[in-house]
């Protein structure tokens, strides 16, 4: 091979795909010494090395060094392949190191197709895709438009790099903003903490090392501007920029806006942040779907439970009487395991050993025995709650097939079925009834049916009479259609006499 034409060959590697001389070198070398070894034997001893400088090739064969004759019958088809498969991995590695330094920082391609839901970007050197799972909800994306997302993932894939992008990361909210607002990256202030639902909603929790500066001021910009453009980069999703503090009795109130707090109870030992909020700031605080809370518990880090002060009130007292009632807990141990925040079976099943013991002085075997007890016992309010469930279900069935037939009003089935709308599972949840249809956190669990039945850990489910009631129901309705039809019968015949 001709030593000016490997150095022409290893400058344009470098300049077009930003490999590293070295490497190059070192994969021509390899390749070459593959060719030789090809030729002389597999368990020849022979090395080739190349002049960094002016591109000549040495070669050693057993000891000794081969002439310029001996190196030229070397396969030069061969060392071109191998050459060629060399160059391929320093590529692969070199585009691995770039792009796997660029995790989690924000990356500007344009879209070469959007097919099935999966886009694949141009970033210049390597196509990346952005799975449908990683797009903005909602979000159209179209052939030749400029995106922009942050890298997730990078894996080899043979020798090609796979690069995963996504627009859904609390890292991309980041990204953007710092983007569009420079005090960020000069320092002046920070964003502490982010959560978000993708293509719905946003908080932020930013902070100033300038008291004079309102982080929040900063942010927002002039009539909004600042946040309108993140805003329309995330497809009008909305964004809650609220104040970091230290303190979670600060924190939390701010991050749970626009909703008024009363007051926030801290329960260290399991992370739960009990928030007192007036009736009617209710349902704001815990959001659609519980969004609001939820998010506010991302920001936080904590467990928070939105209630009134007549709900705890309630809530302890069944907590206390529940306790109570396990044998091996007095009201003294009672009471202080509800200051401590444990309001529920299921709180009790997860206490700490050790914490439980120096808590209530008991022993060892007299703690497992009450945490034993305390998981039959969530795991028979958990059996209640589920009755109750399919006893609402079967109820809202008989309403649907009553109304459909026009023998019953739509009231009727349910004025007909008290029993479950009266158990104390569902008396536990109506105040917070807004949230029942997530359950992704534990904060918003509070809010729903389910966890509802979960807390009134003293009550058991009257799900019997309750389907008793909707056979009830059904009778009444068919008596209501048979004397309808009798009534009918008897006017159509004293018209025909």
């Amino acid at each position: 091979m001709n030593p000016q034409d490997i150095l022409r060959y290893v400058d344009s590697l470098h300049r077009e795909k930003n490999i590293d001389k070295e490497l190059v070198f070192i994969a021509i070398e390899s390749a070459l010494q593959t060719a030789a070894k090809r030729q002389y034997g597999e368990e020849a001893d022979i090395k080739v090395q190349l002049d960094r400088n002016n591109g000549k090739m040495n070669a050693i064969l057993e000891g000794e060094a081969l002439g310029e004759d001996q190196i030229g019958r070397i396969g030069a088809q061969t060392a071109k392949q191998v050459i060629i498969q060399k160059v391929k991995e320093a590529e692969r590695d070199s585009l691995m190191i770039e792009y796997r330094d660029q995790i989690g920082e924000i990356v500007s391609g344009v879209i070469g197709r959007a097919d099935g839901g999966v886009a694949t970007v141009n970033l210049g050197n390597v196509e990346a895709i952005l799975p449908r799972s990683e797009q903005i909800p909602g979000e159209q994306l179209h052939a030749g438009e400029r995106v922009r997302a942050v890298v997730f993932e990078v894996r080899a894939t043979g020798n090609r790099v796979r690069v995963v992008l996504s627009r859904t990361r609390p890292q991309f909210v980041q990204r953007l903003f710092e983007q569009e607002i420079p005090e960020l990256g000069e320092e002046i202030i920070a964003i502490k903490s982010i959560s978000r639902e993708p293509g719905y909603r946003s908080k932020v929790a930013v902070s100033s090392v300038d008291s004079q500066v309102d982080p929040i001021a900063v942010c927002v910009g002039y009539r909004g501007s600042r946040i309108k453009a993140v805003r329309e980069e995330l497809a009008g999703e909305h964004i809650d920029v609220v104040r970091y503090s230290d303190d979670p009795e600060v924190l939390i109130p701010n991050s749970l806006q626009p909703a008024e707090v009363e007051q926030v109870l801290l329960c260290d030992m399991i992370g739960r942040a009990i928030v007192l909020v007036q009736e009617d700031q209710l349902s704001l605080a815990i959001g659609r779907r519980g969004q609001n809370v939820r998010l506010a518990s991302k920001l936080c880090g904590w467990d928070i439970e939105i209630m009134t002060g007549g709900e705890l009130e309630e809530q302890i007292e069944r907590a206390v009487g529940g306790f109570s009632q396990i044998p091996g807990i007095t009201e003294e141990v009672a009471q202080g395991l509800v200051e401590q925040g444990y309001l529920s079976y299921d709180d009790l099943s997860v206490i700490e050993p050790d914490l439980f013991m120096e808590m209530s002085g008991l022993s060892a075997d007299d703690v497992d025995r009450i945490v034993e007890t305390a998981e039959e016992m969530a795991e028979q309010a958990e059996q209640a709650a589920a009755e109750e469930r399919r006893v609402r279900r079967d109820r809202e069935q008989l309403q649907k097939e009553a109304e459909a037939a026009g023998i019953a009003e739509p009231k009727a089935a349910a004025e007909a079925a008290p029993s479950a709308e009266a158990s104390p599972a569902a008396e536990a949840s109506a105040s917070v009834d807004n949230a029942s249809a997530t359950d992704e956190t534990p904060a918003a669990e509070v809010s729903s049916p389910e966890a509802g039945a979960e807390q009134a850990i003293i009550e058991e489910s009257s799900s019997a009479p309750a389907v008793d009631a909707a056979d009830s129901a059904t009778e009444t309705a068919a008596e209501t259609a048979t004397s309808g039809d009798a009534e009918a019968s008897e006017s159509a015949a004293s018209e025909k006499s």
